[in-house]
């Protein structure tokens, strides 16, 4: 297996190779309004660090959010056309999944929630309790206001860094790591671990700012 995990649910973007056993390379690039421009070659730049070939790749891994609706775009839709191209499986992971898979690798143990910035005031937030026997998601994910979050637990995520005040005050990882996106989808692969993985499709949480024009009103009688 050589998997190839991408994420572009949060600011910048994310790219990791996974051969099975272990994350080869992995790197983070860019910002929030620079994923069309940096996700491709980010891609064959990780890829040449790991030193293997796109022929190789039998995996695409994509977070498909919660997150901000054009960064969800970018994502989805180069790893559909890359496993298209390719002749390689494609799958979606929450990507609030793996911040939560990163704060427990950092020693983040019981009940926790992940917030990431779903902008217009709001954040994208999940529930998690992390054990001996993994870490699971036990609520969400949702959309809402930070102070409507009331954690009773730590928080992690991007949204604590936006919103201490609301949040408990700024606390890591904030963006997805693509290291941990890997191994979690290889995990679910190999059949270890507790995650599940989701079709290829964003996840959003709410509408899109831009919709369909309705039916013209008539002004006169």
């Amino acid at each position: 297996m050589l998997l190839l995990a991408l994420d572009t649910a949060t600011d910048g973007v994310a790219v990791a190779v996974h051969d099975g056993e272990r994350v080869l390379a992995a790197t983070r690039a860019g910002t929030a309004r620079s994923h069309n421009e940096v996700l491709v070659p980010t891609v064959a730049a990780v890829l040449a660090d790991a030193g293997r070939d796109r022929t190789e790749v039998t995996d695409v891994a994509v977070g498909v959010g919660p997150g901000p609706f054009t960064g969800l775009r970018v994502g989805v839709v180069t790893a559909r056309t890359l496993a298209l191209a390719w002749g390689a499986r494609v799958h979606g992971v929450c990507s609030l999944d793996a911040l939560a898979a990163q704060a427990a690798a950092d020693g983040l143990a019981g009940e926790f929630l992940v917030a990431t910035d779903a902008r217009r005031r709001e954040v994208h937030t999940a529930r998690y309790v992390a054990s001996g026997e993994g870490v699971r998601r036990t609520a969400g994910p949702d959309v809402l206001a930070p102070a409507d979050v009331r954690p009773d637990v730590p928080v992690v995520g991007s949204g604590t860094r936006l919103y201490p005040d609301a949040l408990g005050g700024a606390r890591a990882p904030f963006e997805v790591d693509g290291a941990a996106l890997a191994q979690l989808v290889a995990d679910a692969l190999a059949g270890r671990g507790t995650w599940g993985l989701l079709p290829p499709e964003p996840l959003y949480l709410r509408r899109p700012d831009a919709t369909e024009p309705g039916a013209r009103k008539r002004v006169t009688a």
